[in-house]
C-alpha cells in the first residue's frame, strides 16, 4: 500500500500534468505603464495644439430706430437714423434721398431690407409707392441688413424739399454719413454699401469713394439711382476711381430709357447698367410698374456685393 508521503507526491505531479496540458491559455501580465523619465524635453519639440473654443456669439441689438447725430467737416451738424440688423455684426446698407425730399423717403424700405418683422414706426409724409410695401419683392428669410438714412442739410421737412441749390455742402454731408456708417455699433465695416437716388446716387458713388479712401477694404459696393454729376464730382470719375482700388470696388448706375446715355457712354470694367422700362428720375425707378423692378435690382446688387 503507498504510504502518505507518495500519494502526496503522485497528487502534485497528476496537478503539473494538467497544468501543461495543450490548448491551456496561461493569463499574462497586465501591461505595465513606461516609466516617467526625468529627461528634458528638446526646446524645438513640437507643441501640444492647445484647445480652442469658439468666440461667444454676439446677440443682435435691438430692432428699433435709433437716432444718428454727427457732424460734417464744417461743423455742420446732420441727423440720421440708424435700423440694426438681426445679426451682429453685420452688412450696412447707406441709403441716400434725392432733392425732393429727405431721409423720410426710405422710412418703408429701411424697415423691409431690416428684415426683422418690423412695422415703419414713422408717419409717412406721402402715398407713393415706395412708401407702400405691399408690393415690394420678398428677401431670403436669413438676409437681414443694417441701415442708415439721413437728410442733407436743409431738406427737413419733407414737404419743403431741399431749398436752395448746395452741392458743395451736400457732398460734405456725403462724406461724414458715409465715415459715420462705419462707426455704428453691430456694423461690420468691411461690408458697407452705399444706395441713392437722383443727388443722393452720386452722393453714393462719391461717399463709397470717400469712405474706401479713409478706410479701406469697407466699402463694397454703390449703386445709383439716375446719377448726374449733381454734387461737383464726375460719376464718370469717380467710378473709374472705384475700379483702380484692390480689390475693384463694383458700381451699378440704375437707369431709365430716357437717361441710359448718361451711363453708357462709362467704359469702366466695374460698372454694371441696368436699364429699367415703364420707369422715370430717381426715385421713380422704385415703382412696381419698372421692368425690372427696381427694388428688385437692389436686392441683386446686394446679393453681389455683401451678401444676405
Amino acid at each position: 500500500m503507498p504510504t502518505k508521503n507518495a500519494l502526496t507526491l503522485l497528487f502534485v505531479l497528476v496537478l503539473l500534468l494538467a497544468a501543461c496540458r495543450p490548448g491551456t491559455v496561461e493569463e499574462q501580465p497586465a501591461a505595465q505603464e513606461p516609466a516617467a523619465t526625468d529627461e528634458p524635453v528638446p526646446a524645438d519639440a513640437p507643441e501640444e495644439p492647445a484647445a480652442t473654443e469658439a468666440p461667444p456669439a454676439i446677440p443682435p441689438m435691438a430692432m428699433e430706430p435709433q437716432e444718428v447725430v454727427f457732424q460734417a467737416s464744417d461743423g455742420q451738424e446732420l441727423t440720421g437714423l440708424y435700423y440694426p440688423a438681426a445679426v451682429n455684426p453685420a452688412p450696412l446698407v447707406v441709403l441716400m434721398h434725392w432733392v425732393g425730399g429727405d431721409m423720410s423717403d426710405w422710412y418703408e424700405i429701411a424697415v423691409w431690407l431690416q428684415n426683422r418683422g418690423q412695422a415703419n414706426p414713422f408717419q409717412n409724409p406721402g402715398s407713393e409707392d415706395w412708401w407702400d410695401p405691399a408690393w415690394f419683392p420678398p428677401i431670403p428669410a436669413d438676409a437681414s441688413y443694417g441701415v442708415f438714412i439721413f437728410s442733407y442739410r436743409t431738406c427737413e421737412p419733407y414737404k419743403a424739399g431741399c431749398p436752395g441749390w448746395m452741392p458743395d455742402v451736400w457732398l460734405l454731408d456725403t462724406q461724414a454719413a458715409a465715415l459715420k456708417a462705419a462707426e455704428l455699433e453691430g456694423v461690420d465695416p468691411t461690408r458697407i454699401v452705399t444706395i441713392g437716388s437722383s443727388i443722393g446716387a452720386d452722393g453714393a458713388a462719391d461717399g463709397c469713394l470717400y469712405l474706401e479712401e479713409q478706410v479701406p477694404g469697407s466699402c463694397k459696393g454703390a449703386a445709383s439711382l439716375t446719377p448726374g454729376d449733381y454734387l461737383t464730382l464726375t460719376y464718370s470719375v469717380v467710378v473709374e476711381r472705384l475700379g483702380e482700388m484692390q480689390p475693384p470696388v463694383p458700381a451699378w448706375c440704375l437707369t431709365t430709357t430716357e437717361e441710359a446715355a448718361f451711363c453708357h457712354q462709362i467704359v469702366a470694367p466695374n460698372l454694371k447698367v441696368v436699364v429699367h422700362q415703364d420707369a422715370q428720375h430717381g426715385n421713380f425707378i422704385m415703382v412696381p410698374e419698372a421692368e425690372p423692378l427696381g427694388l428688385q435690382t437692389i436686392l441683386d446688387f446686394l446679393a453681389e456685393t455683401v451678401g444676405p
